[in-house]
């Protein structure tokens, strides 16, 4: 792409181009280069709030027109859904089953069928196993990969790899002419390859059954944690770091490698000022679409989190859905969510594949649910949404050095499900106590659409983990209807700049020192970071005046108490300590050629009792058609058992456990607070069914039979997001056999 074209793209705002010469589109909802106009070299500028308000305020990105969508191709067949060959399901990640066994009917009948314990200790799992042959196949909290008899849950083998395996997911293979059948997993920094029946493994796949991953090791996710999708003999594998992998099945050779930080001279590679090491990481999984080839992998944020300062520009090809060959790793198209995300709002979801009817006609879809609420639903060949997605103006920020993108999500179609903006109309009404508390600290935030951060102010938003998260949705294959978990829970991280050198704990203290530990290190903490809502303290000096300080201390403001019994001497030793005069000197750091700041981490808008600080429900299950782009039923998912003793009942809960949906019209998911497995009645919401597990099943579940028996069966290990007791659990669910 040329210079010339390159500004127009810029000045017009243009949305959608086709790369000349290539069946490639760029699907990118803001200017490319650099995220907010003309390049600059003063990293230290505050951005021209009155420029961005003179821009329209919206921005559509036009839907593909009727005689663009892609025909249905007739695949997945109806075999596809009485298998459970990958984690979530199938290659296109629908997690639907033609199973009705268990149906609307009798599924109050349901009871435990087995229990399987692994014996190797007690962690979170966080994977949807596969059943292959009669054998449930996942891994254990000991790390290690077992089989368990699908019918009667007595282990049959086990296998110790290096490293965590199938954190997310894995995947089975079946046998081709000159090929065994297989199990694909990752764990630590290898590709492993098992026979499914003994658990040995694959002999002539790399090196002893197993191939080395280019990725860097990232702690215990290892280099790829999302389940593998294969296309013939391809497996394509989403790195944990970055980057997408095609490995041949058979010999375990690295064919191929997508970076999705770009290279230079590689496309996008423009859309950076400069590129970071970790960064658009394929952590939240993929599908695959197994008849025309291409593999879809969706990605996190440009990192570090909530600071941008170091890579100006769009950020290619972080928060997209990027559909590759998965014969070559060639990008076909993408499409980018958020441009510059400074507020760690990964598409977190892995995406969906999908047949909808639009103007009387069957076409092939993908959908992608994300943290914000959207679900990106996108032609599957060409990557042109299916409804106009509107792009709104968004805020500058008035961090220095920090540039944001002119234009931010704001779809009307498909309907949200979720939302990111906290307003005061959502604080907590449980008490008055919780509400007086709530109220105070929400005074003392940022919010607002897509809110960039202000030094060392929280901002409050929704979708930190969701929206929906990685345990993603399913589809209602027959129907074109998704159900996605989501969460709605504030968030309030913060940013600040800190050049303040490190404490001296051998130094005396001083009056100052003695004074803040006593009545401030409660709230912000002995190392001044900030606790929670308390906002950071360090650099101080940067941003408050001596006497805006004082009038803080003496009188108060929102959540802080004033102490206006502090004596004048008091109030300034605390003062002087705050603004580092009451110690040696320190010579000034010198200028950098960007601003450096920290961030508080993520802490979560909490009231005093440890309840989220917004009205319920906070956690819910959604049923959105994706044939109109409507949401069809919204229903509160999981609940507090203290609160629902005192009458507060179906507040959901923050969930991490995903859904399936089965043609006995049930949809079954877990992963909430009170650590119940429910079954609701996929047209209505209403829930039909529960059962308490020994511990929290935090990964969608799957259903299979065995001898004309249907089985739904999930990994019960607690943990995890949500904390509390783990085990280390399988449990399967049937109907009483017939006597």
């Amino acid at each position: 792409m040329n210079i010339i074209r390159l500004i127009l793209l810029t000045l017009l705002g243009e949305c959608f181009a086709l790369k000349a010469g290539a069946q490639s589109a760029d699907i990118s909802p803001s200017a490319r280069v650099v995220a907010s106009g003309p390049a600059t070299n003063d990293y230290w500028a505050v951005e021209d709030a009155a420029a961005r308000e003179k821009l329209p305020l919206y921005k559509i990105i036009p839907a593909a027109k009727p005689e663009e969508l892609t025909p249905a191709n007739g695949f997945p067949k109806r075999e596809t859904f009485l298998t459970w060959h990958r984690s979530h399901g199938d290659n296109g990640g629908e997690r639907y089953s033609v199973l009705d066994q268990i149906n609307r009917q009798n599924v109050t009948n349901l009871a435990v069928a087995w229990i399987y314990h692994a014996h190797d200790g007690s962690n979170n799992l966080e994977c949807n196993p596969i059943i292959v042959d009669g054998l449930m196949v996942g891994p254990t909290p000991g790390e290690d990969m077992v089989a368990v008899n699908a019918e009667t849950g007595v282990e049959v083998w086990r296998f110790e790899p290096e490293g965590r395996p199938a954190f997310r997911g894995l995947v089975y293979w079946p046998a081709t002419t000159g090929a065994s059948e297989r199990i694909f997993f990752c764990a630590g920094q290898y590709l492993h390859a098992l026979d499914p029946k003994t658990g040995k493994p694959v002999a002539g796949f790399g090196e002893e059954g197993k191939t080395r991953l280019p990725g860097k090791l990232e702690g215990h996710f290892g280099a790829a944690t999302a389940a593998p999708a294969i296309f013939g003999h391809i497996v394509v594998v989403p790195g944990f770091e970055k980057d997408v992998w095609g490995f041949d099945a058979i010999t375990g050779e690295l064919l191929w490698t997508f970076h999705t930080v770009p290279h230079p001279g590689e496309f996008g590679y423009d859309t950076w000022d400069r590129t970071e090491e970790y960064a658009a990481n394929a952590w939240s999984g993929m599908a695959m679409d197994e008849v025309r080839g291409i593999a879809y992998v969706g990605t996190g944020s440009p990192k570090p989190n909530f600071i941008g300062v170091h890579h100006r520009g769009d950020n290619l090809f972080a928060n997209c859905i990027i559909a590759l060959d998965a014969r070559t790793g060639k990008r076909l198209w993408h499409f980018q969510e958020i441009p510059h995300d400074i507020w760690d709002r990964d598409i977190t979801a892995p995406p969906n594949l999908a047949t909808i009817t639009r103007d009387g006609k069957k076409i092939d879809v993908l959908a992608a649910c994300t943290k914000i609420g959207d679900t990106l639903l996108l032609d599957r060949v060409t990557g042109k949404p299916i409804f106009p997605f509107r792009m709104r103006r968004a805020p500058t920020s008035t961090l220095p050095g920090e540039v944001t993108a002119p234009y931010q999500p704001d779809p009307e179609l498909p309907e949200p499900f979720s939302t990111h903006i906290f307003t005061e109309n959502d604080l907590t009404t449980r008490t008055p106590e919780a509400a007086e508390y709530a109220l105070a600290r929400f005074k003392s935030a940022d919010t607002g659409f897509f809110q960039p951060f202000r030094e060392a102010r929280a901002n409050l938003y929704l979708g930190m983990d969701g929206g929906a998260e990685w345990t993603g949705a399913c589809i209602d294959a027959p129907t074109g209807r998704l159900y996605v978990t989501a969460n709605h829970i504030g968030w309030m991280p913060a940013v600040f700049r800190n050049d303040e050198p490190p404490d001296d704990p051998n130094a005396p203290k001083t009056a100052g020192q003695e004074i803040f530990e006593n009545r401030c290190a409660p709230c912000h903490g002995a190392n001044r970071m900030g606790i929670g809502f308390a906002p950071p303290l360090r650099g101080l000096r940067h941003r408050l005046t001596e006497a805006a300080v004082v009038t803080q201390i003496r009188q108060g403001k929102n959540a802080m108490p004033a102490n206006a019994d502090l004596s004048v001497a008091d109030t300034k030793a605390l003062v002087d300590f705050l603004f580092l005069r009451d110690r040696p000197a320190q010579p000034e750091p010198p200028k950098g050629e960007r601003p450096e700041y920290n961030t508080t981490g993520y802490p979560k808008f909490y009231d005093q009792d440890g309840y989220p600080a917004n009205k319920p429900p906070w956690g819910t299950l959604n049923c959105l058609d994706l044939n109109t782009g409507r949401l069809l039923w919204k229903v509160p998912l999981g609940e507090y058992p203290e609160l629902a003793a005192q009458g507060i009942k179906r507040t959901g809960s923050e969930n991490y456990g995903g859904a399936i949906v089965t043609a006995g019209g049930l949809v079954f998911c877990a992963g909430t607070k009170d650590t119940k497995i429910r079954a609701f009645d996929k047209d209505t919401g209403q829930e039909l069914w529960s059962a308490k597990l020994p511990w929290g099943g935090n990964a969608p579940p799957a259903t299979y039979e065995v001898d004309g028996r249907q089985y739904v069966v999930i990994a019960a290990t607690g943990g995890g997001h949500l904390g509390g007791p783990t085990g280390d659990a399988y449990v399967a669910f049937a109907l009483p056999k017939k006597k």
